[in-house]
């Protein structure tokens, strides 16, 4: 028989994926599931950038060129020129999500035995794309008790050695919620300058960022032009995940001549999702107000109901629209199955992500779990009402 490859054996299972099985076999019980393992907004995609596509006059669906259609990469730029991130079109290459765009970084500046530093918790697949491509996560503890802030600049310093390419943020982070500062972007900055190295930005999440608090691109920090590599997808910003359009933005022009060999080898990203993200820059500029007032309300609804259950320490989330609490339980992951597997409330149950996935350090996460307040709020204080059951009958099983 034959053998399946040893990277093959090493690749990771999404924490975010991993429970599907259970969770639809509670639905085959009739058992109702609250989906907060997955950033799948419920909010409604925009009817206009739908209508983009279904409108489209098209007789043959052609290949896009592989750097993307021209206009929606102009119509990007006026987009990052809006969230003070001057880019030109040729500095812009369309991938197919995120995912992509990060794999294209990965890729384009790393090699096998290379490695990329990167605070932890983190989002899990950037463990899977550092092991399809042979690079290894060196990563640094942030920690529930000051809200998964930046580590110390010293910690960093630790880590560098003379295999390591690049530091890897999320910003607003995934799964912690938290946004970094531009003091703790400046610290980045300081450690890429001094030691040559990468700085790959995930902003996934720009729009949701809380409290009156702004985000600042790494794009914005001069100084770091040959040094920063923007990662982007519309999939969270206009509830558009199924679209799987990304890109990949940079100003080193030899980093984006390696990701354009990489973007010519997978041919072209997709002609309808970018026919939505292109009419998606042309959403009126109060698109995101209600958007952002419902998230907001989400997550001050879900913290509050988090913190009112004995045993769960949850920090109030600055950005995107996860939160990570720590659970009164031993291990989260056997604590969730048993949601999906033993468990139900009023004929529902709630169904997490157990945030172990999220570390690279072994043990690291065990007790602790991500939501995403990804629904409305009816649904989230059902989902709360059914956790609040559950670790007390957890207790006593």
């Amino acid at each position: 028989m034959p053998v399946i490859s040893h990277r093959g054996a090493l690749m990771p299972p999404s924490p975010i994926r991993k429970l599907v099985p259970f969770a639809d076999a509670a639905k085959k019980r009739g058992v109702k599931v609250y989906h907060l393992n997955i950033g799948q907004p419920d909010i409604e995609t925009p009817q206009a950038i739908l209508d983009a596509v279904r409108h489209t006059n098209m007789k043959v669906l052609e290949y896009s060129p592989s750097a993307g259609f021209e206009s929606y990469r102009k119509k990007l730029v006026e987009y990052y020129k809006r969230n003070d991130i001057n880019v030109t079109s040729n500095q812009i290459i369309v991938t197919t999500g995120g995912s992509e765009a990060i794999m294209f970084a990965i890729m384009s500046c790393l090699d096998p035995g290379d490695e990329i530093i990167i605070p932890e918790p983190f989002y899990a697949n950037y463990n899977g794309f550092a092991t399809s491509s042979g690079v290894k996560v060196v990563p640094i503890p942030s920690g529930i008790d000051n809200g998964f802030a930046l580590p110390s600049i010293e910690s960093f310093e630790k880590a560098v050695t003379t295999r390591t390419k690049a530091i890897m943020i999320c910003n607003p982070n995934n799964p912690t919620g938290y946004l970094y500062s531009i003091e703790e972007l400046n610290v980045l900055k300081e450690i890429c300058l001094k030691h040559e190295l990468f700085l790959f930005s995930d902003e996934a999440y720009r729009e949701f960022c809380y409290d009156g608090k702004k985000h600042t691109s790494v794009l914005s920090l001069h100084g770091l032009e040959e040094h920063a590599i923007l990662l982007d997808t519309i999939s969270k910003r206009y509830s558009a995940c199924g679209g799987r359009i990304g890109a990949f933005v940079t100003r080193n022009q030899h980093v984006l001549d390696a990701a354009m060999k990489f973007a010519q080898a997978r041919l072209s990203p997709p002609t309808f999702a970018q026919i939505l993200g292109e009419a998606a820059v042309d959403l009126p500029a109060n698109y995101f107000d209600e958007v952002h007032a419902e998230y907001t309300s989400r997550r001050d609804l879900l913290v509050k109901r988090l913190k009112a259950i004995p045993g769960v320490k949850c920090p109030l989330p600055g950005g995107a629209f996860y939160a990570m609490a720590q659970l009164p339980v031993a291990d989260s992951e056997k604590f969730c199955q048993w949601l999906l597997e033993g468990f139900s409330y009023n004929g529902a149950t709630v169904m997490m992500a157990p945030a172990a996935g999220f570390y690279a350090t072994p043990g690291k996460g065990k007790n602790e779990v991500r939501l995403a307040y990804v629904l409305n709020k009816d649904d989230i204080n059902a989902a709360m009402d059914c956790l609040e059951v559950a670790l007390k009958e957890y207790k006593t099983a």
